[in-house]
Formats: C-alpha cells, structure tokens, sequence
C-alpha cells in the first residue's frame, strides 16, 4: 500500500509503516494540482495543520482508505467529504495531551509573572525589579473551556496547585465535572465572570469560531486569557484591545487564525500579550507520539481493522474489541445473504443482538451490518459511510438488543424488508470464532458463510435434493456441503449449499423448470474467487 505524507513528522511514524511492508512517500511541497496528482493514487494521507485536505483531494483520491492527522485538530480536514467517500479520518488525540496540557500550564505561569518581558528587559540590559509585580495563581479561580483531554489534564495540574476550578462545556455531565474537582456552569459569560484565569480547549468547529469576542472578554475583566488549543477561537483584534486598555490583566496565545503569524498583527503591539509559534505539541516525546500512534491507525486500516481514533467511523474502546471483533464478519455476511434473497429495493435494515453479544457497544457491528446490505447493490460502501448511506436514501436502521437468546450464547440477526416482505438471517460463532448461518427466514441450518453459496426454497417432497444436485453437477458445480431444513414434512423446505464454483444461468433456469422448486437464489461473498483459486 502507497503512503503519502505530506506535512513532518516523526521517523518512529515513518519507520512503522515501512517496517509493515509499505511504500511511503514523503511530499512536504505538493499543493494545489500538484497534492491532487500525488494523492491519486495513495492508500494513506498523512498530515499535520499545513495541508489541506479538501473535497477536491478526496475526488482525486479513488484508493484513498484513511487520512492521518498527526495530531489533535482537524479543522484543516473536510470531515463531510471524507465520509461521502467512505475515507476514514483519524487523528492522535492522546500522543501530544501532556505537551499541551504542559504548555499551557507554562504559558499561564509566563503570562502571570510576566517571564517573557522580564526576560527581554534583562537582555537588553535593565534590571527592571520593580517593573512587574506578578500574580499567584494559588487561590484564584480557573475557569476552563472545554473539558476535553488537554482541559482534563491542564485541571489536574492547576488544581493541585490551590486554583478552584470553573468549567465551562455544554457536552460533559455535572459528575464528570465533579470527578475532577471542577464546578460546572452552564453559561459561557457566568464562567467567565467568575475567573482570575481562563485557559481554552476546544476544537475548531463553526459554533466555537469566535465565540471568545469583545463582550465575552469584557466578562473576564481584570484577568488572564490563555489558548494554547486553536486559532479562530479568540477574536484577536478585541483581545489585543481590552489587554492594551487594561480591561484584561494579559493574555498568552500558542495558536492564530492564520498562521504563521502575520507582523501586523495587533498581538504584538501589546507588551502584556505573550506569545509562542503553535509550541503546544512541540515537545519530542509528543512528536514521536503522535507519528506512532497516526501509523497505527493506518495501519488498521489497511488490516480491516477498527481505527481506534476514527472521528467518522463507528469506535470501540480498545479492551472491548477482542469481544466484539469476531461478529463484524457475520454482521456483515448475514447482511449480504439478506440483501442478495430481498427482492425489490430495501426500505429498511434491523440489527438485533441477542444473548453476551448484547452487553456490547455494538455500533460497529452494525455498521458492518449495513455495509454488508449495501455491498450486493453495487454501492461504493465500507462501515464509515454505510449509516451515512443508509440516511440518504431513507433506509430505516433500528437496532435492538436483549438478554434472552433461546439456542446460542450469542445471536446476530440482520433483517431486511422491502415494505411489503422482509427475510431475516441469522448468525453466530461456534467454537468461539467459527462464523455459521444458523437461520434464514425463520429455517434452521448451519451454513459455512463462505465463497459461492446457493439457497433454494422448494416443496418438500423426496427427490428435490436429488435434482438440485444431479443439475448442478451437470454444470461442472462441485457440491462443498449442504444444509436442509423444513418448516412441516410435506410443507415449503430450504436448503443452502456451499459451492466450488458460482453457479451458471443455465443451471438456475433447469432447476425453476421444476414445479418442486420455488426459489433459488445464488449468493456471492468476497472471498469466493479465492476458493475457486484453491
């Protein structure tokens, strides 16, 4: 697989990816017609903040599998168009935490004993003593937006440094809030009205742009503003403007709205105003970090593997997916041999979870589901864009889960319905990862989901399984086995058998000719070439 990385990172990343087997290329110029001709081909992006990745690229990008953001923010990357294409996005939320957390810390401590203008005075030959009379932070409050990781991790920090903490953060519970000996209120200004200091940690998004302004400012009168997490967040202007009146203490930024800062900039006018070019993950255990853990991600990908930090795909938490992992198969298989016995265009798709299985975050699960419908209709389709999918063409998806399951430890049922019919498939593990079909459409069987598959609906009557199998050995179709069940003796009985080879039309026109036979249905899995092969 050809990775394209197009903005530094670590060699730890790098070396990762190549010892895997891969071709990894390096492109740190490429913009523009240039980007899109060198991701043309490339199973893998990797990024930092500098490049682009737009709905352009991911035109371009017909192989593309995942992009890697070697980092936190996204902002730069077109999360919507990457998920019309069925790219998974990922970033590393975890290699650069402790960097960031640690920065701001730093800045908070430079910004409140004015390190930076004393520095600078000494230089240049003053001992200006009693020039600046610094602010303690023990006994102040702290008031934080956005309680993410780095927010968490810049909390623990403070607090044990005698700061109360105020949190601001309309997505996490009161509890969370409390765990971390934080108070939460749910009113941006109140927040900020109650703080000596206030450190931000959101990301990028069209709600958080600018929502820190001149009234929000005003709110902080007599305090200390500190963003180390984007630019865009803070309205430059007006905070160059209430530190240079003094409605604000000082104020230190790690991050712009445009980057690298420009030299007339009104930032830099203002002596109380620190300073550092985006330094937040600049530390080189973060860098190293956040390259190993972007490889990582692509390098599930390329296994067919949950991306752990996908930010479009359905995730599991690390120690849960061992459990879970062997049912993304038969999720995905049952809804194959679903869609592939529906006639006409599906309407809706349930998932039901039956037995262990339904103790389980099963989102995945059922996007593999999903992905397995849409694959037979020829639809360009994986588990990021299958639920995507799903809305768009007004496909109803439900999912339920119960305890109850009366033959198996754990039970996955994927149904499909037209609005008229439905047909409903069954599957389980035997011998704790041996994928079986054990139902279809209420008949009990146990079919091997694998390569060429035939299921056939006839009268039960002696001599049918006798002429499904002299028909398709005279088309050269060798018989791997066969799996026979009925509703009543006499009554409608169904039979899958699992085949060498797929099954010629004219064998499927010889066994309708029989008026034992009700349906016959060919269905295909992915791997049935690779049988054929052996």
């Amino acid at each position: 697989m050809k990775v394209l990385v197009t903005d530094p990172i670590a060699d730890a990343g790098l070396d990762r990816l190549r010892d895997a087997g891969h071709e990894v290329v390096t492109d740190y110029e490429s913009e523009g017609d240039a980007l899109l001709d060198a991701v043309s081909d490339a199973n893998a992006l990797i990024v930092r903040s500098g490049t682009d990745v737009n709905e352009a690229v991911f035109e371009a990008a017909s192989e593309l599998v995942i992009v890697g953001r070697a980092g936190i923010g996204v902002d730069n990357i077109d999360i919507e168009a990457a998920t019309d294409h069925g790219v998974i996005v990922a970033n590393a939320p975890e290699g650069n935490v402790r960097a960031a957390a640690e920065h701001t810390v730093a800045m908070t401590f430079a910004v409140a004993r004015s390190i930076p203008q004393a520095h600078g005075r000494l230089l240049g030959g003053e001992w200006a003593k009693g020039e600046f009379l610094g602010t303690e932070v023990n006994n102040k409050t702290l008031t934080i937006v956005g309680l993410g990781r780095v927010g968490q991790e810049v909390a623990k920090r403070l607090d044990s440094l005698g700061m109360d903490l105020v949190v601001y953060d309309p997505y996490i519970s009161e509890e969370r809030a409390e765990r971390l000996g934080a108070e939460l209120v749910e009113d941006l200004h109140e927040a900020l009205a109650r703080g000596d200091f206030a450190t931000i940690h959101t990301p990028l998004l069209p709600e958080t742009e600018g929502m820190i302004g001149e009234d929000e400012l005003a709110q902080l009168e007599g305090g200390y503003l500190i963003n180390c997490a984007r630019g865009g967040i803070v309205d430059e202007d007006a905070l160059a403007e209430a530190v240079d009146d003094g409605v604000l203490a000082g104020a230190a930024l790690d991050s712009f709205a445009e980057e690298p800062l420009s030299q007339d900039s009104p930032l830099l006018d203002v002596e109380e105003i620190v300073l550092t070019p985006h330094l937040g993950a600049s530390t080189e255990a973060a860098q190293e970090n956040v390259a190993v853990d972007t490889a990582e991600a692509v390098l599930s990908a390329f296994d067919d593997e949950p991306v752990l930090t996908a930010l479009n795909a359905p995730s599991v938490d690390e120690t849960a997916f061992p459990r879970i992992k062997p049912y993304i198969a038969v999720a995905e298989t049952a809804g194959k041999v679903a869609a592939q016995l529906l006639d006409g265009r599906i309407t809706g798709v349930e998932t039901c979870y039956e037995g262990d299985i339904a103790e389980e975050d099963v989102e995945l699960v059922t996007a593999s589901a999903l992905k397995g419908v849409f694959e037979p209709l020829e639809w360009q389709v994986n588990a990021v864009n299958a639920p995507r999918l799903a809305e768009e063409r007004g496909i109803d998806v439900t999912e339920s889960k119960t305890r109850q399951t009366e033959d198996f430890q754990s039970l996955v049922r994927v149904t499909v319905n037209n609005g008229d019919d439905s047909i409903a498939v069954e599957g389980t593990l035997f011998a704790g990862e041996d994928p079986r079909i054990v139902r279809i459409d209420g008949f009990r069987v146990d079919a091997v989901p694998y390569g060429h598959m035939l299921v056939a609906r006839n009268t039960d009557e002696p001599g049918v399984i006798g002429l499904i199998g002299t028909v398709l050995g005279d088309h050269d179709v060798n018989i791997a086995g066969m799996y026979n069940a009925r509703e009543t003796q006499g009554g409608e009985a169904l039979t899958v058998y699992n085949l060498d080879q797929d099954v010629p039309d004219a064998a499927i026109e010889a066994l309708l000719e029989d008026s034992r036979i009700v349906e016959v249905t060919e269905i295909t899995l992915d791997d049935a070439d690779e049988r054929q092969a052996e």
